[in-house]
């Protein structure tokens, strides 16, 4: 039956929306092979742990679909069936710093999944080149500990996000262009991946109940380090700067993005 509400009924729901600015994007998990290839082409692995995620201006939090087959054995109604469940691909936006370290991340990722003939010159005229193996421990080119989080200002509840076999495989081209104002330059690339898990799996979660969402969903903001002060002491980390702009305006930023506006706008 119809209810009526009144303000008072409502306001508990929608005072306490989620923010679509506060995540982050963490990689992990890329091979021996993979580290030290981006290393030689002057990717080191400080950035791709620790900066690479907190230069992240744009994502979306994965999706997924069920592909379905009809079922006509019986007369009568048509029954849909479950028979796969199906990924879609990442899209993420990333800015890019003065030494184009964004840049050389992913294009140089995507070169070391070609080079797997160990092909040295690439300006040779008789230059060729081979798959590596994915998933190969030690040379592999898929990685299995990338993460995002999606939290809140005030709260250690988080919306955190595995990828299993994870891959760039679409490198946009970047625009650049003449004109009167000066605009970041921004690269976006599509990521594969095998699958997803929604939810922590730390083993320390898991042990109390919290991991995979399951339980009060308070996970470890210790463990995870996630809460706000941590984000922006890792600011200052690795922006210089930035956490005294944040402390002055007394506000805390959930992207690098928000920080970069007061600068740019």
């Amino acid at each position: 039956m119809r209810r009526d509400l009144k303000i008072e009924d409502i306001k508990p729901l929608l005072g306490n929306l989620s923010r679509s600015n506060y995540y982050q994007v963490q990689f992990g998990g890329l091979s021996p092979g993979l580290r030290g290839y981006l290393g030689s082409r002057g990717v080191d692995s400080t950035f791709i742990s620790e900066e690479s995620g907190l230069l992240c201006y744009s994502a979306q939090l994965p999706g997924s679909s069920l592909a379905g087959i009809e079922s006509t054995n019986f007369t009568g109604v048509t029954e849909t069936m479950v028979h796969r469940r199906i990924y879609t691909p990442l899209s993420l936006e990333f800015y890019c710093d003065d030494r184009y370290r964004s840049l050389k991340f992913l294009e140089h990722w995507m070169e070391y999944a070609t080079s797997g003939n160990g092909f040295g010159n690439y300006a040779d005229t008789n230059y060729t080149y081979r798959m590596n193996y994915p998933n190969d421990t030690g040379t592999g080119y898929k990685c299995d500990s990338t993460k995002m989080f999606k939290f809140e200002s005030g709260t250690e509840r988080v919306m955190e996000y595995s990828f299993i076999g994870l891959f760039p495989i679409n490198l946009s081209s970047t625009p650049v262009s003449y004109g009167p104002n000066s605009e970041l330059t921004r690269v976006s690339c599509e990521f594969r991946y095998d699958r997803y898990i929604a939810g922590s799996i730390l083993s320390y979660d898991t042990v109390r109940g919290f991991g995979n969402n399951m339980g009060s969903g308070v996970t470890n903001s210790n463990g995870n380090a996630f809460d706000l002060n941590n984000l922006a002491n890792g600011f200052g980390v690795n922006l210089n700067g930035i956490t005294n702009t944040i402390n002055t305006i007394g506000r805390a930023a959930g992207s690098v993005s928000d920080v970069i506006n007061l600068f740019t706008n």
